[in-house]
């Protein structure tokens, strides 16, 4: 029985009307250390994010549709990691860490939207790399700008329908005692442990949405790959299979880091981690993944990084 169904059982039908996110105040000694390290790594993630925007924006030769793609996972990134990150800065310093029932809603709703827009922008980019590398004589008829944007526009609809679901869900149910969060941000499985009621239900409406949103995705990834991995060993060209893998392998390693965690959070048996470990692997695609992804698109990517040295010669030696 959960803490909130102890309270519905002893009389307690207190509405919630705040909740305190404990997150890493199993630590007290180590509040200043966190606070820096990840107001440093927030900092990174802003600033890289933008600038891999930026680089894109002005520099004509990257105005494709992979790197309009690429912009716009920058963007969401940005998104979902300032849903979270201030909140926790905040809290690493305050004694009050307590956000209300309110903030809790628009937080979850906003984190979901994102994370599921991205999800889906990742299955988006896959299928632009599948037609550039295996259909190339029809990628400019078959990418047109107009499809792009509505690749990008289905994805933030499907963030929208699985948000208003998944919040739906969750606070549908009555919290009228426990509202200490074990967690740094209003997420599902933490909040489900507070309600004052039988969240089984809700629970099988987690994972069923988890996992439409995280494997559907991942099917178009991995059959979009399937394809780009047997044209590229067609090639005969040792430097057309070094281009086609350079584009594709930043994209590869970052689906990868991003579903593992994804997966491991939510599309898992009730109760199968700690909270400790939860906290942790929520880091990953919370706070540390929005922060790689401009480094891992720009260092394995020879085109971002001409483009980036073109810019900085410009700065440098701007006659």
């Amino acid at each position: 029985m959960s803490p909130g169904e102890l309270a519905l059982a002893s009389g307690n039908h207190t509405h919630v009307t705040k909740f305190i996110l404990l997150g890493f105040s199993n630590y007290p000694d180590l509040q200043e250390l966190l606070f820096g390290t990840f107001l440093l790594i927030y900092t990174m993630t802003v600033v890289g994010n933008l600038g891999m925007m930026g680089l894109i924006l002005t520099d004509a030769r990257l105005h494709s549709p992979m790197y309009f793609f690429l912009s716009v996972l920058s963007f969401l990134d940005i998104c979902y990691s300032s849903v979270v990150t201030p909140k926790l800065l905040v809290n690493f310093l305050a004694l009050d860490k307590s956000i209300s029932f309110e903030g809790c809603v628009v937080q979850l709703i906003f984190f979901v939207v994102h994370v599921t827009a991205e999800s889906f922008l990742l299955a988006s980019m896959a299928f632009d790399r599948f037609v550039a590398i295996c259909r190339p004589l029809h990628y400019s008829s078959v990418m047109t700008k107009e499809t792009c944007l509505q690749l990008v526009a289905a994805s933030y609809a499907v963030g929208g329908v699985n948000s208003a679901i998944q919040t739906g869900n969750v606070f549908a149910l009555p919290f009228c005692g426990p509202n200490r969060v074990t967690h740094y941000f209003c997420d599902i499985p933490p909040l489900l442990h507070l309600a004052c009621a039988n969240t089984a239900t809700a629970e099988v409406v987690l994972y069923i949405f988890s996992a439409l949103v995280t494997l559907l995705p991942a099917v178009i990834i991995i059959t979009s790959y399937s394809f780009v991995l047997v044209a590229i060993g067609k090639m005969r060209s040792a430097a057309g299979r070094e281009k086609a893998l350079s584009t594709c392998a930043s994209h590869f390693l970052a689906i990868a880091i991003f579903y593992g965690t994804v997966v491991f959070t939510y599309v898992q048996p009730h109760g199968s981690t700690n909270d400790t470990n939860g906290q942790v692997v929520s880091v990953f695609y919370t706070i540390i993944i929005p922060m790689l992804n401009p480094f891992i698109y720009s260092l394995r990517n020879k085109e971002v990084k001409d483009a980036l040295q073109r810019k900085l010669r410009g700065r440098l030696f701007p006659c």
